[in-house]
C-alpha cells in the first residue's frame, strides 16, 4: 500500500514520497518501519505496549526506543474523521459496489458532497 502512495502539492506533478506517515499501533511492526526507514519516510506510529516490553526484556539488545511525534501523531485525527464521514454513505462503508472504478466514483460523489457541505457550513 505505501509504494503506490501519491501527495499531490499544489504545482508539479505527486510526490511519491511522504515526509511523514501516521499510522496506529497496528502498523508498528519492524516490518513496516524498516520499509519506511529504507525510503527515508519519518514513522509517526505510537509502539504497542507489548512490544516496548518485549524490547526491554532484551535489554541492550533490544535496540533503541521508538521515536513518536506526539504533535504529529495528533493530526491523524483529522484523516480518521474524513473517513468515518465517507463511510456514513452506507455505499462505501459496505462496498455494495462491486467493479473498482464504481466505488470510486461514489468515493469521489461523497467527497464532493463533503466539501459542498463545509462551504455551505463556512458561507453561514
Amino acid at each position: 500500500m505505501l509504494a503506490r502512495v501519491r501527495v499531490r502539492l499544489p504545482v508539479g506533478r505527486p510526490r511519491t514520497r511522504p515526509g511523514a506517515v501516521a499510522a496506529d499501533k497496528a502498523y508498528s511492526s519492524r516490518g513496516n518501519r524498516s520499509y519506511l526507514r529504507r525510503r527515508g519516510i519519518k514513522a509517526v506510529i505510537p509502539e504497542k505496549k507489548d512490544q516496548a516490553a518485549n524490547r526491554k526484556k532484551k535489554g541492550a539488545r533490544g535496540g533503541r526506543p521508538v521515536s513518536h511525534d506526539a504533535d504529529l501523531y495528533k493530526e491523524r485525527n483529522t484523516v480518521e474523521r474524513l473517513i468515518n464521514k465517507l463511510k456514513a454513505w452506507r455505499g462505501i462503508a459496505t462496498r455494495y459496489d462491486k467493479t473498482p472504478d464504481s466505488y470510486l466514483a461514489g468515493l469521489h460523489l461523497r467527497a464532493a458532497m463533503i466539501w459542498i457541505d463545509d462551504l455551505l457550513k463556512d458561507a453561514d
